[in-house]
């Protein structure tokens, strides 16, 4: 992909472990070599198990936490060698909505000043009636009102306080949007809302997505193409469609067994996997996923696979092809 607005390559992400004096010091592996690059206007949906490292590498991406190794390339600037005033403007472009609209909030400051302090910063404000105006007008983008703008957080529900999120993360007129599970924490009914609200804000003004979730029929309505991620590895990346008709890897076709289907007529066979998600302290040798995949053949255990493309823009991490 020549024209890619966000090119990650090989990241990688380790914690390391609190040591006890008689112990060696390990890490906790929670991104391992990952890979991938997203399109101008595209939204990439970055799925997997809790604790798979999809949220860290978000994280990485915003520079919230400091990746270990690895590129990340950022309409052509490397992220990762930027600090200061460099790292301050780039914000303006990169922007996150985080995952707990109740915690994401500071539930001292008004409305209007959560929304308003990245204007403050960047200085795209020049008088109070344009920093007020632009903040009843990014209320109203995302479908709330000019009054809402002098209420605490605690007065609004959870999906009010994610529309809260969402404007606050487009007062800057990012080019990208980090969407950390921005409805996981939501009701069904109100989840729906926020995706078509996304949807509708990325066509209006041509923003990029990096959707990271764990429920596949969401990423399946709103991502333009799929990653999926195991214990720090993406296992295989291909278009919304693709993936869902046709997974290749073992693990993704486990996932999708599990996707419920709103037609009680049609029969669909579970994957039914063995065992729990090794530690990421001592992950695995070989390919990270054969301690619990059911075509797992000996030399997985000793080999780990490489990425292959299956098709144009269809690869996939496996000894199987």
């Amino acid at each position: 992909m020549t024209d890619a607005l966000l090119r990650v390559t090989d990241l990688v992400k380790n914690f390391p472990v609190k040591r006890r004096l008689w112990a060696p010091a390990e890490e906790v592996h929670a991104v391992d070599r990952v890979s991938f690059e997203i399109a101008a206007g595209e939204t990439l949906g970055l799925v997997g198990e809790s604790g798979c490292g999809k949220s860290t590498t978000g994280r990485c991406i915003m520079r919230l936490t400091e990746p270990t190794a690895g590129e990340i390339r950022f309409d052509g600037r490397d992220v990762t060698t930027l600090a200061g005033a460099d790292l301050r403007a780039l914000c303006r472009d990169m922007q996150i909505i985080f995952q707990d609209p109740f915690a994401s909030l500071d539930p001292r400051m008004k409305v209007g000043a959560i929304i308003g302090e990245a204007l403050t910063i960047h200085k795209l404000a020049a008088t109070p009636r344009q920093f007020e105006e632009r903040i009843v007008e990014l209320l109203e983008t995302v479908g709330l009102g000019a009054d809402h703008m002098r209420r605490y957080p605690h007065e609004f529900s959870g999906g009010q306080r994610q529309r809260i999120g969402i404007a606050r993360a487009l007062a800057v007129s990012p080019k990208l949007i980090v969407c950390d599970e921005p409805v996981s924490a939501l009701d069904v009914s109100i989840q729906a809302q926020v995706i078509n609200l996304l949807e509708d804000l990325q066509e209006k003004f041509n923003l990029t997505y990096l959707f990271i979730a764990h429920d596949l029929s969401v990423v399946e309505h709103i991502s333009t193409r799929v990653a999926v991620m195991y214990l720090g590895r993406i296992v295989e990346t291909a278009t919304a469609t693709d993936l869902y008709a046709a997974p290749k890897h073992p693990y993704t076709q486990a996932l999708l067994s599990a996707v419920p289907i709103p037609d009680p007529t049609a029969k669909r066979q579970r994957i039914r996997l063995e065992g729990d998600v090794p530690s990421p302290i001592h992950p695995p040798t070989g390919c990270h996923f054969h301690t619990r995949c059911p075509m797992a053949m000996p030399r997985c255990s000793v080999e780990a696979p490489v990425h292959k493309a299956l098709a144009p823009g269809h690869t996939v991490e496996c000894h199987l092809y």
